[in-house]
């Protein structure tokens, strides 16, 4: 079973660990008042409350037995908060205690929600919670101070709901937002070096086809030249006008185009041969000679590229041996006079530390 995506939490781990303190602490003090407090009057409130630490303590230990993401696929989250809400009324009705101290235990289902779940999830426990506090109310105590004590506890808790729900809400914006500036690069709106390297990383284990995975990296060539004679705002044109380029040669889901820093592009290609990925790199640099860059003053520039291509299994088996292998296969590239597309050489010794050799532009 799978619940709606509006009654899951918001991030299951935390959810469990705060969950898991909260239960941690309300079993202590019903222990307590089980003990020595109110709740040990009679056999049957000592009953109720022990019965009410043992479904704790249970529930505690399914917290920290099965996978946050799995009680979250559930909806276990959203479930723990309305049980935890019945748990406290029930308790309320069976040890008789309708004081604004037993009804303020309604207030930790309450703000865990709203600071962990959705905000459907947040409204369902948020009524559950004052819902069951009225009935509870109204069966403890005498109809007018019941509807008293519902509408001061009942304003609280809806008042602490939205203030912790909106503050949520606000920090999973923030939070949005710092990993798309993390994911795509703010001038190309490529992915950055980190998106690619996990997808890399994935097409290497998956490679569903068997054709292998082909890793393309290209830059400008002279772009120094360009930044020092024409400036770098145009320096930048020149990434975004080829950056739209190379995603125009590319189809939806069939490849992923990352920027590495500088003015290199990188363009991975998951279940590709060697000789399709050359042919598709040699696409790109005829590309890119035919759509110079348009200038403000109605003038265009030429660009061109040079073009490193390297494959796995065949040219590498590894993330760091692949962009070695491309890697050298572009300054092949850069060597050979630019404008042109060179394919690694089977096999590349790899560099003492494992890691790609870093280059200045040339």
């Amino acid at each position: 079973m799978r619940s709606a995506d509006p009654l899951r939490a918001r991030d299951p781990r935390a959810s469990a660990h705060a969950i898991v303190l909260i239960m941690g602490v309300s079993t202590v003090v019903l222990a307590l008042l089980t003990t020595f407090g109110p709740n040990s009057v009679s056999s049957a409130t000592r009953a109720a409350s022990w019965a009410g630490v043992a479904v704790l303590v249970t529930t505690i230990a399914l917290c920290r037995l099965v996978p946050a993401e799995r009680v979250d696929r559930a909806g276990g989250f959203v479930l723990i908060g309305l049980a935890g809400v019945l748990l406290i009324c029930v308790l309320n009705v069976a040890t008789d205690d309708p004081s604004a101290g037993a009804q303020a235990f309604l207030a930790f289902p309450v703000l865990w929600a709203a600071s962990h779940l959705r905000w459907a999830a947040v409204a369902l426990v948020t009524a559950a919670a004052v819902v069951g506090n009225g009935i509870t109310q109204v069966l403890l105590q005498p109809l007018e101070p019941a509807m008293h004590d519902q509408l001061v506890i009942g304003t609280v808790l809806v008042v602490a709901a939205v203030i912790l729900g909106r503050a949520a809400s606000v920090q999973d914006r923030l939070v949005a937002a710092l990993q798309q500036q993390a994911d795509v690069d703010p001038l190309t709106g490529l992915v950055t070096r980190r998106v690619l390297d996990d997808a890399l990383t994935g097409a290497l284990e998956r490679d569903p086809t068997g054709d292998g995975t082909a890793l393309v990296l290209l830059d400008i060539d002279s772009f120094k030249q360009i930044n020092d004679a024409h400036g770098h705002p145009v320096g930048d044109d020149a990434l975004v006008h080829l950056s739209d380029l190379v995603r125009r040669q590319v189809r939806a889901g069939d490849a992923v185009v990352g920027r590495l820093g500088g003015d290199e592009l990188a363009l991975l290609l998951p279940g590709c041969a060697a000789e399709t990925a050359a042919r598709r790199a040699r696409e790109l640099v005829e590309a890119v000679r035919a759509a110079p860059l348009p200038r403000a003053d109605g003038g265009a520039l030429p660009l061109s590229i040079s073009v490193g291509v390297a494959h796995a299994p065949l040219h590498a088996a590894s993330v760091r041996e692949l962009y070695a292998a491309a890697d050298a296969a572009l300054y092949q590239a850069k060597r050979a006079g630019r404008d042109r597309v060179e394919v690694a050489v089977s096999p590349v010794p790899r560099p003492a530390d494992g890691l790609p050799r870093q280059r200045s532009a040339p």
